[in-house]
């Protein structure tokens, strides 16, 4: 699929230029500000490096202390993110050139994008890519990391083709799920391994035309730093971050609620993550996905719901959900029921 449709834009770019070839002319006018056909270099106007001119819907957070999963990096040759608890030491002559993009309404997350650097030596190159999918928002028919995973090799399309089903297996001491495929037509191999994190699917998505790179990269995986509850089927936090619950925010356990009011942007939806403190009541919010006005009016009204305190073995426990204000989106029937956490 990916092959063919970079042969659909390689013969849309081409088909312009071969016409013009064939007339033999140039455009009848050159335009001085700009754009395709400027034969202006210097443009009098620059936009200011590290500047966004219009700012829409965003990631943000009501404090800076505590981590969000997007708050990763890579440093001293290390990816390392806080909010998941994960390190993962970067095979030798590889690199993080590119940021990926802000996370996404459904809860999709661009964590890392690794490349071999330009002293890498291999016969064939590849990359890594480490993703997350909040499970709270997520609209695929899936509860957990192993049932994505399923459902993502149950709907391969036609050019791509199973190498291995979902097979459990442990990487760095944790359990996860390995599955593999490829595209006869281009040639490629994706290997990915998966599991679930703070009620997050987190995906390491390795590709490369060369299979001996991908199994040295597997076997590489066993260096990372992973927290205890990673499982494909189990990761719902507690131990010394919060306690991740589906829909705390709904029935009982909700005491006190005002619902926020928006002036501006209206439609869009705008999922959120809170953090519940001991005493029920909102200590963090995480925005996925929101613009400034709205992430203002809900910081205002969240400041003022209140929990149930929650109790594990009778002890109040911190606890970490999610809410869907605005237009919620378009989500697939959820396969199976909610998991219920004690």
């Amino acid at each position: 699929m990916h092959f063919r449709f970079l042969c659909s834009l390689l013969i849309l770019a081409l088909f312009p230029w071969s016409l013009a070839w064939a007339q033999g002319t140039k455009p009848p006018s050159t335009a001085k500000n700009g754009g395709d056909f400027s034969d202006n270099v210097q443009p009098a106007t620059k936009v200011p490096e590290g500047v966004i001119l219009v700012k829409g819907a965003w990631s943000s957070a009501s404090d800076s202390v505590t981590p969000v999963p997007e708050g990763g990096n890579v440093a001293n040759n290390v990816f390392s993110d806080q909010y998941f608890g994960m390190s993962y030491p970067l095979p030798r002559d590889w690199e993080e050139k590119y940021k990926g993009p802000p996370p996404s309404d459904r809860g999709r997350y661009v964590l890392a994008q690794l490349r071999p650097a330009d002293t890498f030596k291999g016969p064939a190159r590849g990359g890594i890519l480490i993703t997350a999918q909040d499970m709270f928002f997520t609209p695929f028919p899936a509860t957990n990391a192993l049932e994505l995973i399923n459902y993502s090799k149950d709907n391969l399309q036609a050019d791509y083709k199973v190498e291995m089903p979902p097979t459990p297996t442990k990487i760095a001491g944790r359990p996860f799920t390995f599955f593999a495929y490829w595209s006869p037509l281009a040639e490629l191999h994706w290997y990915v391994v998966a599991t679930e994190i703070r009620c997050h699917a987190v995906e390491i998505v390795l590709t490369s035309r060369d299979t001996k790179l991908l199994e040295s990269l597997i076997l590489d995986l066993d260096k990372m730093n992973l927290p205890a509850e990673a499982n494909p089927t189990m990761g719902t936090g507690g131990g010394d971050v919060p306690v991740c619950i589906k829909d705390y925010a709904n029935g009982d356990n909700l005491i006190a609620r005002v619902d926020p009011v928006f002036t501006e942007h209206k439609f869009n939806s705008v999922p959120v993550r809170i953090i519940i403190d001991k005493e029920g009541k909102v200590r963090h919010i995480h925005f996925l996905s929101a613009f400034p006005d709205q992430a203002k009016a809900i910081t205002d009204a969240l400041g003022q719901w209140k929990f149930k305190r929650y109790l594990r073995q009778g002890r109040p426990v911190e606890v970490e959900t999610g809410i869907m204000f605005g237009r919620a989106p378009y989500m697939r029937a959820t396969a199976g029921q909610d998991r219920a956490t004690e």
